[in-house]
C-alpha cells in the first residue's frame, strides 16, 4: 500500500502572488504527508506502504529572444525554450520567489506553470526546526525507513548548473535557477549545523572573518544597537537562535525557543536583522580554504546580495606596516578546494561596485584622503594558500610565485570566498589587515599581536559594516553585476 499526496497538475498563472500561493499549497501538502507518515511510523503502524511526496516546480516557456529592457542582470531567460526548476521552503523564500516570478512575467509577457514535480522530498528535509526524531529510533527502525521514505540523494544535489557543466537530456527543460530544491534543502540543513542558527535569520549582506576578535566586537555592537530605539535593525541573533529584540519592540513567540548552546558551533553566525532581510550577517569561518568553501557553498542558496571577507593577512611588501589595509583587486588561487568546480584559468575579476564601496568605507571610518589613505591601504593581488606553513617549504618557490604574481598579501581564505562568489553569482570583495610580515622578519609575537588586535579590530569591523550599508543604499540594481553572468544564464537571481 502507498500513501502519497495527490498529484497536482500544472496550472497557468499571470499573477506572481497567485503562482506563489500554488507553490506554497503544493509544498505544504507534501510536507504534511511526510510528517503524518513519520508519526504513524514511530507509532508502530504495520500498514504503511511507500510514502513519497514531491516538490513543486515552476516552468516558463518562451518562443522568442525578445524581452523587456531591464537594468538587472537577472529576471530573464537566455533564449527561446522551456525552463523550469523545483522549489522548496516558500515560507523562507516567499519574497525571493515573488520577485523572480514577477520579473519573468514582466520581461517575457508569458504565463508561469506551477505543479507537482517528480522530484521526491527527502524525509530529513521535512522536519520542522525543533524536531529531532533520530534519537528515538531503533537501529531496526532506521533500516526500515529506507524502504518507506525517500532519503537524501546526492545525485540530485550537485552544482553542475552553477559550474556550467549541466547538460539537460533531450526533451528535458533547461534550468531556471542555479539550485534545485534538494540542493537548497541540503544547504539549509547544513547551515543549521555549521552556524548554530536557523536559515531564517540570515541576512542579505554577509561579512566573513577568520578571527573571533571580530565576532566579539560585532556582538558588542549588536547589543549596543538593540538599546537604541532609533536604529534600523530590529533584532540581534546569536548561536542557539538566541534573539535580542530592539528595546522598543515586543518579544515574539519564537524567542523562547532560543538558548545559549553548550558550545559554539564550528562556524558561528551572528545576525543584525532588518525587517526587509537586508541586515548584516557575520560568520567566523575559522582558518583555511576548506571552511571558506563549505560555508559559502551553503550560504549561496540564500541568494545574498553581497559578501565581504574581513580577515588578517601576511604583508608581502617592505613598505607595508602592521595594521595597514589591503583591498584585493585580484587573487592567486593556491587553495585547491575549488579546482574541480572552477578551473584555475578562470579569472576572478574585481567588482567595481564593491571595490568603490569598500574604499569609500575606509575613507569614512579612517577620515583619511589622498596620499594619507594610500599610506595605510594598498590595492593589489592577494594570494590564498592551503599550506599554513608555507614558510618552511624549500627552495623559496612560494616567494618566487608571490613576486611573479605581484601579490601584496597572503592569506588562506580570501581567494576561495571570491571564487565562490564568482561561481554562485554573489557579489564579493575583500579587505584584509596586515598582521605580520614573514618575508621581512616580522612574525607574530604574543605581545605584538595583542596590541595589533586592540588597535585595529574595531576600526576594521566598522569599515566592513559601512561598506555593506553603502551597497545597500545604492540598491541591488547597481550591485548585481553582468560580469557574473555566463553565456546561457539562469533567470533566477
Amino acid at each position: 500500500m502507498s500513501d502519497n499526496p495527490s498529484f497536482i497538475a500544472p496550472l497557468r498563472f499571470d499573477d506572481p502572488a497567485a503562482a506563489l500561493r500554488q507553490v506554497r499549497f503544493i509544498y505544504e501538502n507534501s510536507i504534511q504527508t511526510l510528517r503524518q507518515g513519520v508519526q504513524q511510523f514511530m507509532a508502530g503502524s504495520k500498514t504503511l506502504g511507500r510514502i513519497r511526496a514531491c516538490y513543486p516546480f515552476v516552468r516558463v516557456h518562451t518562443d522568442t529572444v525578445s524581452r523587456a529592457y531591464s537594468t538587472l542582470s537577472y529576471g530573464f531567460v537566455a533564449g527561446p525554450g522551456t525552463f523550469e526548476t523545483t522549489l522548496t521552503r516558500p515560507d523562507l523564500f516567499a519574497s525571493y520567489y515573488h520577485e523572480q516570478f514577477e520579473l519573468l512575467i514582466k520581461n517575457h509577457g508569458v504565463s508561469l506553470e506551477v505543479g507537482t514535480s517528480a522530484q521526491p522530498i527527502a524525509l530529513h528535509f521535512s522536519f520542522a526546526e525543533q524536531e529531532h526524531i533520530e534519537a528515538n529510533l531503533s537501529a531496526e527502525q532506521r533500516s526500515l525507513m529506507r524502504d518507506l521514505f525517500d532519503l537524501p540523494d546526492l545525485a540530485a544535489m550537485d552544482d553542475g548548473i552553477a559550474n556550467g557543466t549541466y547538460e539537460p537530456a533531450p526533451g528535458q527543460a533547461q534550468p531556471l535557477a542555479l539550485f534545485t530544491a534538494p540542493r537548497v534543502d541540503y544547504s539549509l540543513h547544513r547551515l543549521r549545523h555549521y552556524s548554530g542558527t536557523a536559515p531564517e535569520h540570515f541576512q542579505n549582506f554577509v561579512l566573513f572573518t577568520n578571527y573571533q576578535f571580530y565576532i566579539d566586537e560585532f556582538v558588542r555592537l549588536g547589543h549596543t544597537l538593540m538599546r537604541d530605539p532609533g536604529q534600523e535593525y530590529i533584532a540581534f541573533v546569536e548561536p542557539g537562535n538566541l534573539i535580542t529584540r530592539r528595546m522598543d519592540l515586543p518579544a515574539q513567540s519564537m524567542d523562547v525557543l532560543g538558548s545559549i548552546p553548550p558550545r559554539l558551533p564550528q562556524m558561528p553566525a551572528y545576525h543584525l536583522v532588518r525587517s526587509d532581510g537586508c541586515g548584516i550577517t557575520m560568520v567566523n569561518i575559522g582558518v583555511g580554504p576548506a571552511n571558506a568553501k563549505t560555508i559559502t557553498d551553503h550560504i549561496a542558496v540564500l541568494r545574498p546580495h553581497a559578501w565581504i571577507m574581513l580577515g588578517h593577512c601576511a604583508g608581502l611588501r617592505t613598505s607595508q606596516q602592521l595594521g595597514d589595509y589591503v583591498l584585493a583587486h585580484g587573487y592567486v588561487r593556491e587553495d585547491h578546494v575549488l579546482d574541480e568546480d572552477l578551473p584555475l584559468w578562470v579569472p576572478i575579476p574585481p567588482l567595481a561596485e564593491v571595490q568603490l564601496a569598500i574604499e569609500a568605507a575606509v575613507k569614512t571610518v579612517t577620515k583619511l584622503q589622498g596620499a594619507e589613505l594610500k599610506r595605510i591601504m594598498r590595492t593589489g593581488t592577494v594570494a590564498s594558500t592551503d599550506n599554513r606553513n608555507w614558510e618552511l617549504l624549500p627552495h623559496r618557490t612560494p616567494e618566487r610565485r608571490f613576486s611573479q604574481s605581484r601579490a601584496i598579501a597572503l592569506d588562506m581564505e580570501s581567494a576561495t570566498i571570491a571564487a565562490n562568489g564568482f561561481r554562485f553569482r554573489v557579489p564579493y570583495g575583500t579587505l584584509l589587515c596586515v598582521s605580520d610580515k614573514p618575508l621581512h622578519g616580522e612574525i607574530k609575537l604574543p605581545g605584538m599581536a595583542n596590541h595589533f588586535y586592540r588597535e585595529r579590530v574595531d576600526q576594521h569591523l566598522r569599515i566592513g559594516i559601512t561598506a555593506l550599508e553603502l551597497l545597500r543604499q545604492k540598491g541591488v540594481d547597481q550591485l548585481h553585476s553582468r560580469k557574473l553572468r555566463s553565456f546561457s544564464e539562469v533567470a533566477f537571481q
